[in-house]
């Protein structure tokens, strides 16, 4: 070993975090990205080379696990897109483990009540704004690596919130759950709400635009983003008029297939 190697100081360029998601909701930006499903790091840095400015690790309605939600997070951080967790319920234990492997937000459905909200936001942030289980010895604290004071401060700064609101429930509970401090963005989720408006599907009904309005609406005024999810680039430019800022568009999967199809379609033309 060199007699002029210092093991206090570090052999790498350490990659600087993404920053500045929920900050940008804050300033009236309009945000897109996609849900993955794909254990895929490759697709990862694609959505990031594209363009967009998150993307959604899909525990709820794709086979993830958290071991490969942290290696995806790593391939987001690699070329600057952010990262953001759907976990499949509202647990503490899971926002923890998700923010934990350095995901910048979580995205939680089927909040219905200020208990439920309540429950999420203190579960995304430290003392004192929250209760989220503490440890240094995890990927988002780089292993300890990082000052940990600096890294519980940074950690409630710069956490993105996402409460899905998915029924008619959440609907109509909607001032309880904006009365809830450090929820970010209202994401109403098109499927589910068209499904307890009894139009399963139709999420272009006159039905589901009318509520998601209301939300927007109501959501803005009380100082809290919107988020939805969108199919189609139109659909995506339909709820961004409205005032929806998070828009999560479409899916990986679904991206390729469409790409894959309209090849084929043209090949055999």
């Amino acid at each position: 070993m060199s007699a002029d190697f210092d093991a206090t100081q570090p052999r790498w360029n350490e990659p600087e975090p993404v920053k500045g998601l929920r900050q940008r909701i804050k300033d009236g930006d309009v945000i897109f990205g996609p849900f993955m499903k794909l254990a895929s790091p490759q697709v990862v840095e694609i959505a990031g080379y594209a363009g967009f400015d998150f993307v959604i690790f899909d525990t709820e309605h794709g086979p993830l696990t958290f071991e490969t939600v942290e290696n995806l997070t790593r391939a987001a951080e690699r070329v600057g897109i952010a990262a953001i967790v759907r976990v499949y319920e509202n647990s503490p234990p899971l926002v923890s483990r998700c923010l934990d492997v350095g995901a910048q937000g979580i995205l939680v459905p089927h909040i219905s009540s200020r208990e439920e909200a309540a429950t999420l936001s203190q579960a995304a942030r430290f003392a004192p704004e929250g209760r989220r289980g503490v440890c240094c010895y995890v990927r988002a604290a780089r292993f300890s690596h990082a000052d940990k004071y600096r890294y519980f401060e940074e950690a409630n700064e710069n956490t993105l919130v996402v409460a899905m609101v998915e029924g008619r429930e959440g609907v109509a509970h909607l001032d309880e759950i904006l009365s809830v401090p450090g929820i970010d963005v209202i994401f109403v989720g098109p499927y589910d709400l068209s499904q307890s408006l009894g139009v399963p599907g139709q999420v272009d009904s006159p039905r589901v635009t009318r509520e998601v309005e209301r939300v927007v609406e109501e959501a803005r005024s009380r100082g809290c983003a919107v988020g939805t999810f969108a199919d189609d680039v139109s659909s995506a430019r339909r709820w961004r008029d409205l005032g929806v800022q998070f828009i999560s568009f479409s899916v990986d999967v679904g991206m390729i297939y469409t790409a894959m199809k309209n090849a084929v379609a043209a090949l055999r033309a």
